[in-house]
């Protein structure tokens, strides 16, 4: 019991543990009751899986408001807890649509049906759950033993959004992605689908003997996970721009994350809506950027305007794109 007890990055190792508890819990049911069987996910059961795991950060954020004012806990940076989770979260959710888009070319690119698609997304989760641990912590460590990396989160933040606002985005060959390349270069890589199945034995071609080889499945779900690491270099500065107490940064980006796994199918259908939140998504990373310096230099902003002018920006982002795409959508249509 003293064990438990005992911290780990500010924070005791049942909290630690009683969350990555509660994600393996989620997986399990997930994946060993709701999609035990492989088939393809509807636009309807996408969204409502998606407000599950909403729903379901709703109270798990609910319960770190009132755990942190009720109890002894308290944020490393004097945040409040509960409007920075949320924060956190919602900031997160809505840099993680870009990932979408990125998601269906490299399934597309390897061939696998929509029906194998959403376990290969709940597997990456393992994947993005110590990925993202080893960044955060990383980060923590860092912002704890040099103060000023703050300055360089925020001004990466900064040069980010402005990047995004200015700079057209280019298409995308997954073909010539150098991951891609190396596995096909160095793994033995079957031709076809195996099912579900990551890795598979079948004989060499050269030899004739049984070897085991790695499916297109599996080529995906490493592509896949390399791509989350790639978007989590902006969303994890900008959510320590937000508070550096690690917990709260770690739990908002992996209940982000599960909710953005679900919703993908519906999504995917749906992108070419969101042409214009990119936009709103760079003003965020120039607010939260600017929000550092701001914060050092002048003094705390209070986490609730930041989270209101979070969700506003977000908002006017989603909504303006709705409405400008809606003749693309009624064309389609006719």
């Amino acid at each position: 019991m003293e064990f438990l007890s005992a911290e780990w990055l500010d924070k005791p190792l049942w909290m630690w543990g009683g969350f990555l508890a509660i994600v393996l819990a989620l997986l399990a049911f997930d994946l060993g009751v709701l999609n035990r069987k492989d088939k393809e996910m509807g636009i309807a059961q996408s969204l409502w899986l998606s407000a599950f795991y909403i729903g379901f950060a709703t109270l798990f954020g609910t319960g770190i408001w009132w755990a942190y004012d009720a109890g002894s806990l308290t944020t490393s940076d004097g945040t409040h807890a509960g409007v920075a989770f949320f924060t956190g979260f919602f900031i997160e959710k809505a840099l993680s649509i870009d990932n979408v888009f990125v998601i269906s070319l490299i399934f597309g690119y390897f061939t696998i049906p929509r029906a194998y698609q959403y376990r290969a997304l709940v597997w990456g989760i393992i994947g993005v759950i110590v990925l993202r641990g080893i960044m955060i912590a990383a980060g923590a460590a860092l912002v704890q033993q040099y103060g000023w990396v703050l300055y360089l989160f925020g001004a990466f933040l900064i040069a980010t959004g402005i990047k995004m606002l200015v700079v057209p985005e280019g298409e995308q060959d997954i073909s010539k992605n150098p991951i891609v390349r190396f596995m096909r270069r160095y793994m033995r890589v079957s031709d076809a689908l195996h099912g579900q199945k990551f890795f598979v034995r079948e004989p060499d071609p050269k030899t004739g003997r049984m070897v085991r080889a790695a499916t297109p499945l599996f080529l995906a779900l490493v592509v896949i996970n390399i791509a989350d690491l790639v978007f989590a270099v902006d969303s994890v500065p900008a959510i320590f721009a937000i508070t550096t107490d690690t917990f709260i940064v770690y739990t908002a980006n992996i209940m982000a994350i599960l909710g953005l796994r679900a919703l993908y199918f519906a999504l995917a259908a749906m992108v070419h809506r969101f042409h214009y939140l990119k936009y709103a998504l760079a003003l965020v990373l120039v607010f939260i950027g600017g929000k550092i310096f701001w914060n050092q230099i002048v003094g705390k902003v209070d986490p609730a305007i930041s989270l209101g002018v979070t969700l506003s920006m977000i908002a006017s982002g989603v909504l303006w794109s709705l409405w400008k795409t809606r003749r693309d959508d009624a064309a389609a249509a006719g």
